[in-house]
């Protein structure tokens, strides 16, 4: 099962572009804070969460189908993407730093024998996660820097269908750019050549971060002809690979865009300090310990309980050993005087 979660932000935005009959989004302006978005996208897909999410942008939806995968796209250094209407979008509350791992980690728990697709790929870092399936339909993907630019000149490249308007082919940023938009184009490509992937029971993750925007943006500024290009450009271009992958899993996906000016910084900061002695003793002058997670009663009374049990059974049965008159409650003593009877 694939479901297809296209993020994208538009001032802070969190937009679903696309979604099946299964997964009702309503039509509203509710804030959804930016460290929620993975508990979305797992809700989405029939995963529980440990926290409750009291987000009224979400329905119920029908719980006996969910969608087949689950596709997230995060476009870094843009205040807003001119995306269609027919979208549905959230304004984000602060916009924080946040993956997908959560999710992967439960899809990989609960459909472990059916090696669902996983991939997680952010091509400007050179970060990329391939699991199950993905590593023998992706395996041609370029990652590298270097693989991405090769890529760019073969012949069946974007550069040759792409409109570059003020964009160049002998810039690098530039060039960054354009081979996040091959990234995309060469994921739909790919999938479309296994499309029995689609069809199967498993949920399918795809989690892509876009950095190239950004960087055109500090090249030649907000206010730039080719900034302007590059935005619209990456908006065509993440509505074709939205239809793309809605159509090959059969409208059974929902697609979403997160763009985002800026990540919030004091969270970082935060996160950084912690290994700083001196911040963490002002933060916990106490030294107490963390909390503990929701697991934690579950698991105390399970352990508690059977070792009450197993101590009663052990002074029950220590008891009754004790007081056993050997000739009337032992069968091994009863037996044997019969015997002696006998002869």
């Amino acid at each position: 099962a694939f479901y297809v979660c296209f993020s994208g932000v538009c001032g802070d935005e969190f937009s679903v572009l696309r979604s099946p009959q299964s997964v009702v989004f309503r039509d509203g302006s509710w804030p959804i804070p930016g460290e929620r978005i993975p508990d979305v996208a797992a809700l989405s897909m029939g995963f529980s969460v440990e926290d409750e999410l009291s987000w009224p942008g979400l329905a119920v939806g029908d719980l006996f189908h969910r969608p087949r995968a689950t596709v997230l796209v995060t476009v870094k250094g843009v205040d807003k993407l001119t995306l269609p209407d027919k979208g549905i979008s959230y304004p984000i509350e602060n916009a924080v730093p946040f993956s997908l791992d959560s999710v992967a980690n439960a899809i990989h728990t609960l459909f472990s024998e059916e090696t669902p697709v996983v991939l997680q790929l952010a091509p400007s870092e050179e970060r990329v996660y391939m699991v199950g399936k993905a590593n023998s339909v992706f395996e041609d993907l370029s990652v590298t820097l270097r693989q991405l630019r090769n890529r760019l000149f073969q012949d069946n490249s974007i550069l040759s269908s792409l409109p570059l308007n003020s964009l160049s082919r002998n810039n690098e940023v530039d060039l960054l750019f354009l081979s996040e938009l091959q990234v995309l184009h060469d994921i739909a490509s790919l999938l479309s050549r296994h499309k029995h992937l689609a069809k199967d029971h498993s949920p399918d993750l795809y989690s892509l971060e876009l950095a190239g925007l950004e960087e055109v943006g500090k090249r030649y500024g907000e206010d730039s002809q080719q900034f302007k290009d590059a935005s619209q450009i990456l908006a065509d271009s993440l509505q074709k690979f939205a239809d793309e992958m809605f159509n090959l899993y059969s409208g059974n996906a929902v697609v979403e865009v997160v763009a985002v000016k800026a990540f919030n910084s004091p969270l970082m900061r935060k996160t950084r300090s912690i290994l700083q002695s001196s911040q963490s003793e002002t933060e916990n002058p106490y030294n107490l310990a963390y909390p503990y997670n929701y697991n934690y009663s579950v698991i105390f009374n399970i352990i508690l309980w059977m070792m009450i049990g197993l101590a009663l059974a052990v002074i029950v049965i220590s008891y009754n050993l004790w007081n056993m008159d050997p000739g009337y409650d032992s069968i091994i003593y009863r037996m044997t005087n019969q015997k002696i009877r006998m002869d």
